[in-house]
């Protein structure tokens, strides 16, 4: 087939390195004569058949720009639509009919699905209904296992690990215990690398569930050893020996069902609680999402957009690109993601992390 129009959506949450790949994707389709559709605002632009044309003036500049031109959502799921005027959370419905309409109405011809694995499973469910559909991993977790890498994370983890840095000096001047609480959903990437790059104390990630009581005597060895501050770095979704999750509410009609943070706060309380000292907590949340990307995230999402519409021309649908080594490979969408990459706690990296002396929070790891 002759391709000559495609469709560009950024979904899910933002991230730094959107922009990157838009414009990617635009500029070497436009180098091939393709015409490019922007939907706004992830799958709801597809719903509603909102789009703006994107050319060269459209992507000049947005390199280095954080968030996306074209607006995002992780409501706007088309197979459980709640939102007004068109649904409700009350009364949900499957409008994927409106986004095939939209398609077939402005002559798509394929489409560029940008997001995390909420984004990438909506889109299986339009391959497995005919849909030509190429997809971008992005997330600031990290968490897609078919790629060593997203975009996005990069930034994210430059953000939390410069936290973490700024925080020692208030942590020793104060003499308190100092409780950093990343982004991360289910996955631990960014706690475990931010604390490991800024020399952070003790380490609670979802992967190694933690001992309130562990925590405390790991605090205290410190303090034996004129130590007068420590610094906790904790991923929202970390979790006690208990299974139980910090959750701020559940949330109808998302990718994600339940929205987590808040285990700083509770944290706190329970040490101080145990060890009659002062705690405070720095929440940085969706400042990991947003600002300028780092250079690797420009190259890394210059690279997947590019290699975005080099698929579409060979006609290679259905796949993701995804980073192996220093090569852009594809890999099939629904492959991508079948699972989430999660930390492995016997893994080198906390390994290496217990070895200088980071506590996890565990009896079992220390």
């Amino acid at each position: 087939m002759s391709i000559k129009r495609i469709g560009i959506l950024t979904a899910g949450g933002d991230c730094p390195g959107l922009n990157a790949v838009v414009r990617a994707a635009t500029k070497y389709a436009l180098k091939n004569n393709i015409e490019v559709f922007g939907f706004q605002n992830g799958f709801d632009g597809l719903v509603k058949n909102q789009y703006i044309i994107l050319d060269d003036k459209a992507v000049s500049g947005i390199l280095t720009r954080g968030g996306t031109i074209l607006g995002t959502s992780n409501l706007a799921n088309p197979f459980n639509y709640t939102l007004a005027p068109l649904a409700s959370p009350q009364e949900p419905k499957d409008l994927s009919s409106m986004v095939l309409h939209t398609l077939k109405t402005n002559k798509i011809d394929a489409l560029i699905a940008i997001g995390g694995d909420g984004t990438l499973s909506m889109a299986s469910k339009f391959i497995d209904m005919g849909v030509k559909i190429i997809g971008v991993p992005k997330t600031i977790d990290n968490d897609l296992s078919a790629t060593d890498f997203t975009f996005g994370f990069d930034s994210a983890l430059a953000v939390a690990s410069e936290a973490v840095d700024r925080i020692h000096t208030t942590a020793e001047s104060h003499h308190r215990v100092m409780i950093v609480e990343t982004m991360g959903r289910y996955a631990g990437w960014i706690a475990l690398r931010s604390c490991i790059a800024g020399g952070g104390d003790i380490c609670l990630i979802p992967e190694i569930p933690y001992n309130i009581n562990t925590i405390a005597n790991a605090i205290e060895q410190r303090h034996r050893k004129g130590k007068t501050f420590s610094i906790i770095v904790a991923a929202e979704g970390a979790v006690d020996e208990t299974g139980k999750m910090a959750v701020q509410k559940k949330v109808e009609g998302s990718t994600d069902p339940i929205r987590l943070g808040g285990i700083s706060g509770i944290i706190a309380a329970q040490l101080e609680k145990i060890l009659n000292v002062e705690c405070r907590v720095v929440v940085l949340g969706h400042l990991q999402r947003g600002g300028t990307p780092t250079a690797f995230d420009r190259w890394l999402a210059t690279r997947f957009g590019a290699k975005a519409v080099d698929l579409i021309l060979k006609e290679d649908f259905g796949n993701m690109v995804a980073l192996r080594g220093t090569d852009i490979i594809s890999v099939p969408i629904k492959e991508a993601v079948a699972k989430l990459k999660k930390v492995d706690p016997q893994g080198q990296e906390v390994a290496a992390a217990l070895e200088v002396g980071t506590s996890f929070g565990s009896p079992v790891l220390g």
